[in-house]
């Protein structure tokens, strides 16, 4: 079952079969990718096609040196401009390529046993799989310049949080003001008004940002 089907050579039938698995392991891992997430359109089909254009260079440079160099000549060419994808998108693309260089090689049922494994641990968003808890927070305060910042906002914090941690300052506005960032915990899971009115009132009625950290996935 595990065995490549390229054995006896490339012949009509298995390319066919070759490049079938390849376009419906990669129609599905778009589907997959997209799912409960927003994907461009340019981008799903590029997933669905990878599969099918790496088995094709598979199978033309498949024991013959002279055209594997010739291809890696030519992507060396290329130069790909786009913007940082996400870690699961990354994680797609090379789940991709691999089935791409299974399917080329002749192992199509590796190819899609190895899809079925990578595709569950993909779809781990649904259970919310490494999310942050609701009630950690960023917060950002703007305070006066002749505020000393050091344990200013402590009794509040004690108050409305569980832990806080002072994670950067820095001066704005030509030196006038200072931007403090704090990582909280909440002792609720909604902020509670009383929380920014205190805010409001220790730093002078001057900016407050409080929102959900936002993490870094790219690679």
């Amino acid at each position: 079952m595990l065995d490549s089907i390229l054995t006896s050579g490339l012949t009509l039938p298995t390319f066919l079969i070759c490049t079938a698995a390849s376009l419906i392991l990669g129609l599905l891992t778009a589907l997959v990718c997209m799912y409960r997430q927003r994907c461009s359109r340019g981008f799903a089909v590029t997933l669905a096609i990878l599969p099918a254009v790496v088995q094709m260079v598979i199978l033309l440079v498949n024991g013959n040196i002279g055209a594997g160099v010739a291809v890696a000549g030519a992507f060396s060419l290329v130069r790909f401009r786009s913007v940082p994808g996400t870690a699961r998108e990354i994680g797609a693309i090379f789940l991709a390529m691999a089935i791409g260089l299974a399917t080329g090689m002749g192992y199509v049922a590796l190819a899609a046993i190895f899809f079925v494994i990578v595709a569950a641990l993909l779809a781990l968003t649904a259970m919310s799989f490494g999310d942050r808890s609701p009630r950690e927070r960023l917060l950002k305060i703007t305070i006066p310049e002749n505020l000393d910042y050091d344990g200013l906002f402590d009794d509040i914090f004690r108050q409305y949080t569980s832990s806080h941690t002072l994670e950067r300052v820095k001066t704005t506005n030509m030196g006038t003001l200072y931007e403090l960032q704090y990582h909280i915990t909440l002792k609720e899971a909604q902020v509670p008004k009383a929380f920014l009115d205190a805010l409001r009132c220790r730093n002078g009625n001057l900016n407050i940002l409080c929102s959900r950290e936002m993490q870094k996935e790219t690679l």
